[in-house]
């Protein structure tokens, strides 16, 4: 079997929530994403979803390394495709087009072996621990507690991740009602809380300490900025809770610091470092350090198939149990509280292809894309709760609204 070429398709839906973290507490209606195929002389093709910005990097890789090329060979290609990049290294947008291409890769190879990924991968249990995750902060209290009442009773989650960071009595406030409402699924509900590097070390741990003295919170995701080791050690070892880090971080070499300093109690792994290749190496040096693993979001639970193979993993984050932009269906099915994997080959993604004809985009428009606000100014520095104009906005439907310091700042191309 022999690769020939590859397909990208981008397309943008409205997600059925508006979603924002501390960076962006108006927060967005207007997503995105790409769908890649892989195809071969075989009539195989493997499938991915991702790298919308990266479409030129992963033509070059597709032309100059993977056309004419086994795509069974995954491991020695993926190193091909990082060796490519070895001068300028493969963070980044590099490291998209990598991710996306391995991740395609993976799954021409379980196509070809004819079982799931997760068989492939040489797991032999389908069911995955996991939890709510609402990528909230525009939400009222009541839809907060609504939407983590909803995963409790449709799906059984028992465990949910809020984000914080802006408003400490505004968070207090929000983590009782997420807990209310996981509550039914749990007595005990598992209370997670995410500041996306919003915070320094110093409010961290004073924020944290305050949070600990009303709930029992199992982690605090990237309380501080992603290459701060020593900051996040240094939080790690101010508070109860765990420290649960890695989210932005590309490459096995990005993760070194915080194996070294033990910066993190739990560590963050997705397909999206580098591909489900990179994965497994980051997991396996965190097993190595007796680190456990989490994984992230991904799209069509993707993540599930790694998760389910590795030794050290610990709880998979989901937000949408079902595909939100009716572009793609996955085989995985969500029952009290678990992934369950599927038995279709590969990923078990399916393209519904008149779908994303019908939501194809020619590029993505601002609002559109992952973090599209980038880093709130203060972040890290000093108190700046919403203003009016953020809050009215996360009251609304609509799907436009830039923030002033974003809009400042916005060249018209």
């Amino acid at each position: 079997m022999k690769i020939t070429g590859i397909k990208t398709s981008v397309y943008e839906y409205r997600d059925p929530m508006r979603v924002g973290d501390a960076n962006s507490p108006s927060g967005r209606r207007r997503a995105s994403g790409c769908v890649v195929e892989l195809t071969t002389d075989e009539g195989l093709t493997g499938v991915a979803i991702g790298g919308g910005n990266a479409r030129p990097q992963m033509q070059g890789l597709v032309d100059g390394i993977l056309i004419g090329e086994d795509p069974r060979h995954v491991t020695g290609l993926w190193q091909r495709m990082v060796e490519r990049y070895f001068k300028g290294g493969h963070d980044g947008i590099a490291n998209d087009a990598i991710s996306v291409l391995d991740q395609a890769l993976w799954d021409l190879k379980a196509k070809a072996n004819e079982e799931p990924l997760w068989k492939t991968l040489g797991a032999s249990n389908r069911k995955v621990l996991s939890y709510a995750s609402g990528i909230d902060m525009p939400l009222s209290d009541d839809e907060i507690y609504e939407y983590y009442a909803m995963m409790a009773k449709k799906y059984g989650f028992k465990s949910g991740k809020l984000k914080v960071g802006l408003d400490q009595d505004a968070d207090l406030r929000r983590i009782e009602r997420m807990k209310q409402g996981l509550s039914h699924a749990t007595d005990k509900p598992g209370l997670l809380v995410d500041a996306n590097e919003y915070w320094n070390p110093k409010q961290a741990i004073a924020k944290v300490r305050e949070m600990e003295r009303n709930f029992d919170i199992g982690w605090v995701e990237e309380p501080a900025r992603r290459w701060d080791f020593l900051g996040l050690r240094r939080i790690a070892d101010s508070i109860k809770a765990q420290v649960c880090a890695g989210e932005n971080l590309d490459t096995l070499g990005d993760f070194l610091p915080y194996f070294h300093n033990r910066s993190a109690d739990v560590v963050q792994v997705s397909s999206g470092m580098t591909g489900i290749t990179c994965a497994l190496q980051i997991a396996d040096a965190a097993y190595g350090f007796e680190l456990p693993v989490t994984m992230g979001g991904s799209a069509g639970h993707l993540n599930a198939h790694i998760a389910a193979s590795l030794p050290n993993f610990m709880i998979m984050e989901v937000r949408h149990a079902e595909a939100p932009d009716g572009v793609y269906t996955s085989d995985i099915r969500f029952e009290d509280g678990y992934a369950i994997l599927g038995d279709k080959l590969g990923v078990g993604i399916e393209i519904d292809h008149e779908a994303l004809e019908r939501s194809a985009v020619q590029k993505v428009s601002f609002g559109a894309g992952s973090s599209p606000f980038g880093r709130r100014p203060g972040a890290g520095l000093w108190e700046f709760h919403p203003t009016p104009d953020e809050q009215a906005a996360a009251e609304e439907d609509a799907d436009d609204f830039v923030p002033a310091h974003v809009a400042q700042n916005t060249v018209n191309i």
